[in-house]
């Protein structure tokens, strides 16, 4: 089967190399001339584990191509797949112009029937948006189905979220689509992987629902976190004690800056502004966003009071900028709010990140890149952990301790014991637990 996927984003990318794996012939369609030309090299402008073998192997065996010839990547395929961007406005409301664009250029190159599946992150309605727009140029002799089957791709793990997912959801109307879609992901069937067929306004509003929830998940404990520091309580024991509860889990209670990338944020924000266009206050959504806002302004205060009560003329040490490990996205991530904030009063940042930090000199401007993690706080008057990446976990304190100008760890993501960082003489801050003095 001939699928084509249109955007070459991290979803598009993602989603065509897997499918690619599955064994389908798959064309991936951008307008970037240049990142077409680079991927048809095999050059991966993202950081993502296992996905640029897993590109290489699908353009040596044939299976995987690139192009930016809409009307070729369109009239070759049975499935086209839309995995173009729905940025948030400024209102907070997805803008869906690159999806309409879509629409419009398969219509101008309708030659058959087509099974048109949104995989890009869309409101609730568009589907339907799409069907009406595309039948409006093509007419009745078009022959076309709308298919919803959003992704769940985590950042850093999402070839693994592709090849062995918890759940594929497939919205759609006629029984020539879901057979389709079945054939697919045949290969799933294999792994008995739960399949989800529902209507295609359901399908779009499980995407909305699941990434609110787990956002809410985020916010509650990183409120909770606070009040422990206000009560004296542990929050990672607090934590691991609601996590037993089966019906809580323990995924997403760990206590930080807030939630940031590509998704929650902006996904969070459609949702509320859906409820609001249908007359339905989403209040737990609107909640966790002011949640998620406040928690970046408490880090800024945490860093100022390790400070000595102010950062002017400070030189901070930062590891970490990317939202989360094992990526380089930097979009909506804390440390860009928390950063600016200290830059503008006064501090002076340096920072390592192991991937993003070609990404961080075009949107950090100011900030002073270093080439590992002891660069980072070479002569620093404090250090932040800020996103967790693994080679963060097994410092050598000793040698930290030693390049900073001052033995002052704020560490934002609970990587240390508070206990330990004492007893090698850090003035030790974290988030949710009280530090024993040194």
């Amino acid at each position: 089967m001939n699928i084509t996927i249109i955007g070459t984003g991290y979803v598009g990318l993602v989603t065509g190399a897997c499918f690619a794996e599955f064994g389908l012939q798959v064309t991936c369609m951008d307008n970037d001339e240049h990142r077409i030309a680079a991927l048809e090299k095999g050059k991966i402008p993202i950081y993502e584990p296992g996905l640029s073998e897993l590109v290489h192997k699908g353009l040596s065996e044939g299976r995987l191509s690139f192009t930016t010839d809409l009307g070729r990547a369109v009239e070759s395929a049975l499935v086209i797949f839309i995995a173009v961007g729905t940025p948030s406005q400024h209102d907070g409301s997805a803008d869906l112009s690159f999806v309409e664009n879509v629409g419009r250029g398969i219509a101008s190159h309708l030659n058959g029937y087509k099974l048109i599946v949104t995989k890009s992150t869309v409101p609730v309605g568009t589907g339907e948006r799409l069907r009406k727009l595309i039948g409006s140029l093509v007419g009745k002799d078009g022959a076309f189905d709308i298919v919803s089957n959003p992704e769940f791709l985590r950042e850093g793990s999402a070839i693994e979220d592709f090849m062995r997912p918890n759940r594929v959801v497939i919205g759609a109307q006629s029984p020539q689509a879901i057979a389709v879609m079945r054939d697919l992901y045949r290969p799933l069937y294999l792994l008995e992987t739960p399949f989800v067929l529902t209507d295609v306004a359901s399908a779009e509003m499980i995407k909305y629902a699941s990434n609110s929830f787990l956002a809410t998940k985020v916010s509650f404990i990183n409120e909770v976190a606070t009040l422990c520091e206000r009560v004296g309580a542990d929050v990672q024991v607090v934590a691991k004690g609601m996590g037993l509860d089966h019906r809580i889990g323990a995924k997403f209670l760990h206590p930080g800056p807030g939630f940031g990338g590509s998704c929650f944020p902006k996904d969070v924000a459609a949702l509320v502004q859906t409820g609001q266009r249908a007359d339905c206050p989403m209040e737990i959504a609107e909640a966790t966003v002011r949640a998620n806002s406040t928690q970046r302004a408490r880090m800024v205060s945490k860093v100022r009071q390790a400070a000595g009560g102010q950062v002017q003329g400070k030189r901070i040490g930062v590891l970490g900028l990317s939202f989360k490990p094992n990526t380089n996205d930097l979009r909506d991530a804390p440390s860009l709010e928390i950063l600016r904030c200290l830059q503008e009063e006064g501090a002076v940042v340096q920072a390592y990140d192991p991937a993003a930090m070609e990404e961080a000199s075009k949107v950090l401007p100011g900030i002073e890149l270093c080439e590992n993690s002891y660069d980072a706080a070479a002569g620093a008057d404090l250090l932040i952990l800020m996103t967790e990446w693994n080679q963060f976990r097994n410092l050598d304190l000793d040698r930290i301790k030693a390049a900073l100008k001052s033995p002052v760890f704020v560490d934002l993501r609970n990587v240390y014991e508070p206990s330990r960082m004492a007893s090698l003489g850090f003035h030790y801050t974290s988030v949710g637990r009280l530090t024993p003095p040194i």
